[in-house]
């Protein structure tokens, strides 16, 4: 049977069209309830971001519960089968934009936290909530700025669950306890405009790339560990020209992405990625883009506690993983918190008609409510 109160939440929430940064109410609604049961609030605006830090309880140990408001585009509305923020219900599943990533976590949140402070009023330690509507975007005046004021006032997490999408196949068969780092660059290749007829006047930054390019991709840039797959390197955009084809272009830009596993660090991989291109003597600029570090919480309480919540409720062992792109999780980590993410199934986030299993949110709450339980 449904837990209509998550259902209904989650509903309330897709309803309320909150692309990345506009939050659309979505956080004074979860205010509201948190309030309720007895939870202090504080609206923390930074930009045009906003964020919410919610507490129950002064004492450690502090258990977070972090997630995002904010949504990705929908893309062209007509190409839905439902209208992206009418939060339907067909054939046992929620349609809508965000009901994966990540409204239906943050719904789970709440019921899950409704559910235990009834029962357990004079819980141990505290718990919290830090959500923002800036993931999905720049992630600058996010969750990564709610994190400096809590360390300016040495207010420390000790566990924090990510509602994140981690699910694969079935519910919560994958939790995520780390993340590969993320280190982006925009680089440009200068040359020489000229005639394609006379290319001994001009100098062709695509043929001089080109050599650099098939060393970068066969790179070898290490053998992952235990918990980390290797290294990886992707070109994701590339332009030159002028647009005629007679025309020799003048520069080449290239952007790039390295997701990198702990066996390295952003230092390294600088300096290994120039030392290529000096190799082949460029004439370029590069601008560097770290996204978030490489992050691993080791088996222990948190994990143990997540790991025994989903064999009771699911009835089967769940998976450890690091796979996957990054999540605000990298902002939390190096704090000295134990991070793990579980959230419904991932396979249709960002796309057309995203859903989620409406079951899977009911569950995924009672997973939340018992990690609280054996944690507090």
């Amino acid at each position: 049977m449904s837990d209509s109160n998550t259902l209904k939440l989650a509903k309330a929430l897709i309803q309320r069209p909150s692309v990345t940064p506009d939050d659309q109410g979505c956080q004074p609604l979860l205010a509201e309830r948190l309030q309720a049961i007895g939870f202090e609030i504080e609206h923390l605006r930074f930009g045009e971001v906003d964020n919410l830090w919610a507490r129950r309880g002064k004492a450690a140990p502090l258990f977070c519960f972090a997630g995002h408001t904010d949504v990705v585009p929908t893309g062209p509305e007509k190409d839905w089968r439902f209208p992206p923020f009418s939060a339907h219900e067909e054939d046992g599943l929620l349609y809508g934009r965000g009901s994966a990533d990540m409204k239906g976590s943050v719904a789970a949140f709440v019921t899950a936290c409704e559910r235990f402070v009834a029962e357990h009023p004079d819980h141990r330690g505290s718990i919290a909530f830090l959500i923002t509507s800036d993931e999905e975007g720049p992630a600058k005046n996010g969750t990564v700025k709610v994190i400096e004021t809590l360390e300016q006032r040495g207010e420390k997490i000790d566990w924090c669950l990510v509602g994140e999408p981690s699910s694969t196949h079935k519910l919560a068969d994958v939790i995520k306890n780390g993340r590969r780092g993320s280190l982006g660059a925009n680089l440009t290749v200068h040359g020489i405009q000229g005639h394609v007829a006379y290319p001994h006047l001009a100098r062709n930054p695509v043929h001089a790339f080109a050599p650099a390019l098939l060393q970068l991709t066969t790179e070898v840039w290490d053998q992952g560990n235990d918990h980390f797959p290797a290294t990886s390197f992707q070109i994701s955009n590339i332009n030159a020209g002028a647009g005629a084809s007679n025309v020799i272009p003048g520069k080449l830009e290239v952007q790039f992405n390295l997701r990198f596993s702990t066996e390295l660090n952003e230092s390294v991989i600088r300096q290994r990625v120039e030392a290529i291109l000096n190799q082949h003597a460029l004439d370029y600029e590069i601008d560097w883009q770290l996204s978030g570090q490489p992050f691993l919480t080791a088996e222990g309480e948190l994990v143990d506690a997540i790991r025994k919540a989903v064999k009771q409720i699911c009835a089967y062992e769940t998976e450890l993983s690091t796979a996957g792109g990054t999540s605000d999780g990298r902002f939390i980590a190096p704090t000295g918190a134990q991070v793990v993410e579980l959230g419904p199934l991932n396979a249709t986030i960002h796309q057309l008609n995203e859903h989620v299993s409406i079951a899977d949110l009911d569950n995924l709450s009672r997973i939340y409510q018992r990690t609280l339980e054996y944690l507090l």
